[in-house]
């Protein structure tokens, strides 16, 4: 026994669930009714008219037919609706289906077939001792007969009462498929068709052209046949076509919105063989392509989005490389006095607000912002995508944030910029790494912020940067002294906005 497979369908609201299964429930009951009348009128009109008979007891026949069919409606319509209260139980109950009545749902159709074959083969109790004195021979063409339009007639119905069941399938398997279906697959529909349009008509044929003594062929009989043959099959190729079309057409009209972008889509289930499989996987498939660009989404919240495309298209790995980048740091000025004085939700919705500006100024210089530490923030420039003009990049959103920065819900920040060479990559294990850069740019430009926070300027970079960028950039610039920064042997040289 295999588990249920898990599928997603459209779901019908509750309001309309009645009105859905009064729906089904007189389309079933009327098709079934109607299929099997039309075939029991086509047997007779073949078996009355058609063959060479001119003795049949027509009277007999015409009131065994009449009495028969109200008997046999009567019995077929009290058991068909015993049987398909099961189907909607769980529907009116307004729960999930269970495993059982999923199976008990599907099975439906051919339960359904079983019973209207059971009621055409007890017509052969009714009219075969009525006409037993013409002969075995007209009482063999009378079962034959029977037999065939109970086979044609079955096989009509239940690839009707498939289709006309598929609301209350796509219910049933909202949350699952059924582990043990037993029902027809592609192949047994296709072969029905066959057995419905052409096999059960050409049998008919060939018994006609056997020799029955002296009796002729009727040529009357061959035409019925054929135009029998023609309609039926009509209609159960169609039937089986629809079966596999449909779901199929469903899923390639899905697929176009996938193409597209559009991952919040489901197709619904309504079929418990390969069909169903085929869109249960459907939508297996967009919901773990769902998860994955959630994951994706949130990875690159996390990391950013350059390294998380680099670490989807390299994989990754441990270890780092040597890089020259442009390091920007920031950081809130007096945060302790901040949590101090006002709520933990006043602080977040100030922190978010203050990185909100930073996040978007740095995206929209060409940097990106690698970690928040707290109430700071470490962005890079040049790794992991290399940039010629990060040291230009990095002083432009250094002007940028102080001018937007400057008082945001009462936080001020301040602000250090540094640039050189660095190792950038994956510190840390397999189970948990990061990715970050390692040099002295970082601690210098972390010094710098500092030393900014009790600086007027409120920035402070370091002047060998200027070296490195347009006369457009620089012009925003002026060297301001030196000083030794903690830590550090060296004076750095320092420059500011002016």
């Amino acid at each position: 026994m295999t588990a249920a497979i898990p599928v997603a369908t459209a779901p019908v609201r509750a309001t309309d669930v009645r009105s859905t299964l009064t729906e089904v429930q007189a389309k079933f009951g009327c098709a079934m009714l109607l299929g099997n009348m039309a075939g029991a009128v086509i047997v007779f009109s073949y078996l009355g008219f058609i063959l060479p008979a001119p003795q049949r007891f027509f009277t007999a026949n015409v009131i065994a037919l009449i009495a028969y069919n109200f008997v046999a409606s009567v019995v077929c319509c009290a058991v068909s609706g015993l049987a398909f209260r099961p189907l909607v139980q769980f529907a009116k109950e307004g729960r999930p289906a269970t495993d059982a009545e999923r199976t008990y749902i599907v099975r439906h159709p051919l339960r359904q077939a079983i019973l209207n074959f059971v009621v055409w083969m007890g017509s052969e109790f009714v009219f075969v001792p009525i006409n037993a004195r013409f002969g075995a021979l007209y009482d063999s063409d009378i079962a034959t007969t029977i037999f065939m339009g109970a086979i044609t007639t079955c096989g009509l119905t239940y690839l009707m009462a498939e289709r006309l069941l598929r609301p209350i399938n796509a219910m049933a398997f909202d949350g699952g498929l059924p582990t043990d279906p037993f029902v027809p697959g592609v192949k047994s529909r296709l072969l029905l068709a066959w057995g419905i349009g052409a096999g059960t008509p050409l049998v008919g044929v060939i018994m006609m052209a056997v020799d029955h003594g002296d009796r002729p062929v009727s040529l009357a009989g061959l035409a019925f046949l054929g135009c029998t043959g023609l309609l039926s099959g009509a209609l159960a190729t169609v039937f089986a076509a629809k079966t596999i079309a449909d779901p199929i057409e469903s899923v390639t009209a899905a697929l176009a919105d996938v193409q597209d972008g559009h991952l919040d889509i489901t197709v619904p289930v309504y079929d418990g063989s390969q069909v169903g499989q085929l869109q249960a996987g459907f939508n297996a498939m967009v919901e773990g392509l769902r998860e994955r660009r959630q994951l994706r989404d949130l990875f690159g919240r996390q990391v950013g989005e350059d390294v998380a495309e680099q670490a989807i298209e390299r994989g990754v790995r441990l270890g780092g490389e040597q890089v020259h980048v442009a390091v920007l740091f920031v950081d809130v000025i007096d945060s302790t006095a901040l949590a101090a004085t006002r709520s933990p939700a006043e602080v977040v919705a100030a922190l978010n607000a203050f990185f909100g500006i930073v996040v978007d100024v740095v995206g929209r210089t060409g940097g990106f912002v690698n970690k928040f530490e707290g109430d700071a923030a470490l962005c890079i420039y040049g790794a992991p995508v290399r940039r010629d003009d990060a040291e230009s990049c990095a002083l432009l959103a250094a002007r940028l944030l102080c001018e937007r920065l400057s008082d945001v819900h009462g936080l001020k920040a301040a602000i250090g910029v540094s640039a050189g060479d660095v190792v950038a990559g994956n510190i840390g294990t397999k189970e948990r790494f990061e990715y970050t850069v390692i040099g002295d740019p970082v601690n210098e430009a972390a010094r710098l912020t500092e030393l900014a926070k009790v600086r007027p300027e409120r920035l402070l970079v370091c002047a060998s940067m200027l070296e490195s960028v347009d006369l457009a950039e620089r012009a925003h610039w002026r060297t301001d002294g030196s000083v030794v920064l903690r830590g550090r042997q060296q004076p750095t040289q320092l420059a500011v906005a002016g």
